[in-house]
């Protein structure tokens, strides 16, 4: 396993459905931590780079209803 960060920056907040559908997310196989900074509008989701890719995870996120604005480089 390879465990891979990859952090988005998101527009709207999530409401209630997002957040249930969120929790679907972190369900599939190779998630392995999604995390939110409320304060700075960002995702973090930790997942398995031999099970998935960045833009895997990315669609994800927006199948479950995020509003993903863009791809922020890791600090």
């Amino acid at each position: 396993m390879t465990a891979v960060e990859v952090l988005f920056r998101y527009g709207m907040s999530p409401g209630e459905m997002e957040m249930g559908a969120l929790g679907q997310v972190s369900d599939v196989y190779g998630i392995r931590r999604v995390r939110f900074n409320e304060m700075e509008r960002t995702i973090r989701v930790e997942y398995d780079a031999t099970r998935l890719n960045e833009s895997s995870v990315e669609k994800l996120l927006r199948s479950a209803g995020l509003d993903i604005r863009e791809k922020l480089a890791l600090v």
